[in-house]
Parts: structure tokens; C-alpha cells; sequence
């Protein structure tokens, strides 16, 4: 079954701001939470289908993939049953709506660790055929010297006064009870009285760190590659995050890139567009003989199926379009002056039909506007 359309989901419009987007979401998280309908399957599905949404249209790099390419952009990264189940949501998105309902109150919420970025550049041969590249980028890792921890040598870390340990406060107004993390100690329920000076009570150091990364043939400009399970550690014991790879694709020499297509515009004489010929054309894959018929007009394109690019999305390849364009000469030799001054008397001489008429046309609209 074709999953529905995330702003469909959502019931927003597509051009609508990330608040709004929050809200709509917030409300149906609320319509549909579980502990609301107990037994509701129907209403659970909902409940998961509008944070999958929620979860592509509240990041603006994933909204973006959505935008351009629908659910086929974000496949593999997020939004196609990326949830295994209700627990993971209210881990990923519990502090966007609060805790409403006394059921779940007092859980610690294990978060996912935040997305780093990096980027890649490829050439058009490694974008044609998929590449296996090492990228750099940054990172936070845990500190050596407090192994993590963030307090200084002798000393350790202590429940958080603030929450009493929990990692979350609750605030009632009337009957509705919220739950929110605790704003001293930021959901961790302990804080540190002395810090390690190495990380200052962080617990953690940035480091420029190194990957290996699988490209697939027939990436283009801005597409992204995700390592899973290289971003940023999780602020409470779960998953790390993901490194996304945003791909740049080198200007060719020889051709330039319209989707799946390549285009090569090649120069050719006048006595070649006259009387035809035989090119030899460059293609990815070598080169290839093109037959130029006689009385080929500059700007005439030809097509060479299945010599153009990938498309990790889809299964096929693209076109090389290769465009022939007549060649002037700036500078010619004395022998070849002289045969085109005898081609131009020729033609003078024997003046073409098509010619013929349009002088013909140029006489007659001077004579009427001389009377």
C-alpha cells in the first residue's frame, strides 16, 4: 500500500512554516496517543504515521528531499517505518508535545544522538559509476580524561537537586499535568560540582574524524549519503547519530549534465555539414562513431541512448546528446580563399531556390516602400 503524503499526514500546505507544522502535529499526537486510545490500533497507526511525517517535515535538510523527490529522497534515511514502535517516538519527539498523560511519567526518554554533515567531491566518472570515498568531519567523542563523565579526577557526579535525579519536572495547570526536562541539569537527573577541565564538565571533545563511504552511481549535485551511526553520541545512553554526505559533482571538460542526460557539443566544417561524415565523439565509456547525415544544420542534435548516467533512484541510463555546431574559420589559406571565392561565384551564379526567394521578397519590399 502507497503511503500517503506527509503534508496530507500532517494536514497542512506545503508551504507552511515549521511551527505550523509543529502545531498540526502536536494536535494529532495528542488525538492520537495511545494512552488515550488504549486497544486502538487503527488510532496507533495514526499516531506512527503522523510522526513519521512530523520526523521528515520538522528537519529542513529531509523536508527539502521530500520537496524535490516525494518519498523516494528520504528512503533509507528516515520516513519509511523508520519507527519499530510507540516507545521510539516519545523517545525522538516526547519533548515536542510533553508528556500529557500520566502513563508514561517518570520514564527517561533515551534520545537519539544529533546529525553531523560533511561533503563529498566527485568526479563525473566516479558519479557515473559509484565511488568509494574517505570523508572528514567532526564530531564529538567522549573526554579520555573523565572517561566521559565530565567531573575532575577525585570528584564525581550528584543527583540533580533540581529534579530530584528524575531528569524531568512536571507542571500542572488546572487538570492537565506536562511533563519537560528539567532545565538544570538538562535531563540527565545528576550535575557535576567540580568539571573536568579537559572538557569542562561536558564529558565530551570535538574531533575531526575519518569514514569510509560507499557512493552510489548516479548521484548529483546536493544529494546526501547517510553513515549511519557516525554523527553525534547519544546525551543519555542511546543510538549515536548519523553523518549525512552532501555530494558535489565536479565541472566536466567534455560534458555537461542534465538529470540522467549528457551533452557534448561538438564542432564541426562547413564541407562536413554539407556532405556528412563520420565523427568520432567522446562518451564515458570510450569513444564512439556518430554518422552525420549531409545537410546537417548547426545546433542539430543527435542522441546516443544509453550512454548518459544513472539514477540511483530509478533502473536505466540516460541519453548522450551530443550537439553538432558548423565551425567558421578565423584565418584561412590562400588555397582555401581561393576555393571559397570559387564556391561564392558558383552560388552567385546559381542562385539556390530558397535564396531566390527570400531576394525576391527583399526586392519587392523595397520597391513598395520606395512608392
Amino acid at each position: 500500500m502507497s503511503k500517503r503524503d506527509y503534508y496530507e499526514v500532517l494536514e497542512v500546505a506545503r508551504e507552511s512554516s515549521q511551527g505550523d507544522i509543529a502545531t498540526a502535529y502536536r494536535k494529532l499526537a495528542v488525538k492520537f496517543h495511545p494512552d488515550k486510545n488504549p486497544d486502538d490500533q487503527e488510532a496507533i497507526d495514526r499516531f506512527k504515521e503522523a510522526s513519521e511525517a512530523f520526523e521528515v517535515l520538522h528537519d529542513s535538510e529531509k523536508r527539502a528531499r521530500y520537496d524535490q523527490y516525494g518519498h523516494a529522497g528520504v528512503n533509507g534515511n528516515s520516513g519509511s517505518g523508520h519507527f519499530s514502535d510507540v516507545e521510539d517516538i516519545f523517545s525522538a519527539f516526547g519533548d515536542i508535545f510533553g508528556d500529557i498523560f500520566g502513563g508514561r511519567r517518570g520514564r527517561s526518554r533515551v534520545r537519539k544522538g544529533r546529525d553531523v554533515r560533511c561533503d563529498v567531491s566527485l568526479t563525473l566518472h566516479e558519479a557515473a559509476n559509484g565511488a568509494r570515498k574517505t570523508v572528514e568531519f567532526q564530531r564529538h567523542e567522549p573526554c579520555k580524561t573523565c572517561k566521559g563523565t565530565g567531573a575532575a579526577k577525585g570528584s564525581k557526579r550528584e543527583k540533580c537537586s533540581y529534579c530530584g535525579g528524575q531528569g524531568q519536572v512536571v507542571q500542572q495547570a488546572g487538570i492537565i499535568r506536562v511533563q519537560t526536562t528539567c532545565p538544570a541539569c538538562q535531563g540527565e537527573g545528576s550535575s557535576v560540582s567540580t568539571p573536568c577541565r579537559s572538557c569542562r564538565g561536558t564529558g565530551h571533545i570535538l574531533k575531526k574524524v575519518e569514514a569510509e563511504v560507499d557512493i552510489p552511481a548516479g548521484v548529483d549535485n546536493g544529494m546526501q549519503v547517510r553513515i549511519a551511526g557516525q554523527g553525534e553520541p547519544s546525551p543519555n545512553g542511546g543510538p549515536p547519530g548519523d553523518c549525512y554526505c552532501v555530494v558535489s559533482v565536479l565541472q566536466h571538460a567534455l560534458f555537461d549534465r542534465e538529470g540522467q542526460h549528457l551533452v557534448c557539443r561538438v564542432p564541426i566544417t562547413y564541407s562536413q555539414a554539407v556532405l556528412g561524415c563520420t565523427l568520432e565523439v567522446p562518451t564515458l565509456s570510450g569513444p564512439s562513431d556518430l554518422e552525420i547525415p549531409p545537410g546537417t544544420e548547426t545546433g542539430k542534435v543527435f542522441r546516443l541512448q544509453g550512454q548518459g548516467m544513472p539514477d540511483p533512484r530509478i533502473t536505466g541510463l540516460g541519453d548522450l546528446l551530443v550537439q553538432v555546431n558548423i565551425e567558421v574559420p578565423k584565418k584561412v589559406t590562400s588555397e582555401e580563399e581561393n576555393l571559397l571565392r570559387e564556391l561564392a561565384d558558383m552560388e552567385h551564379k546559381n542562385v539556390a531556390p530558397a535564396r531566390k526567394s527570400f531576394f525576391e521578397k527583399v526586392k519587392e519590399y523595397l520597391s513598395d516602400e520606395s512608392q
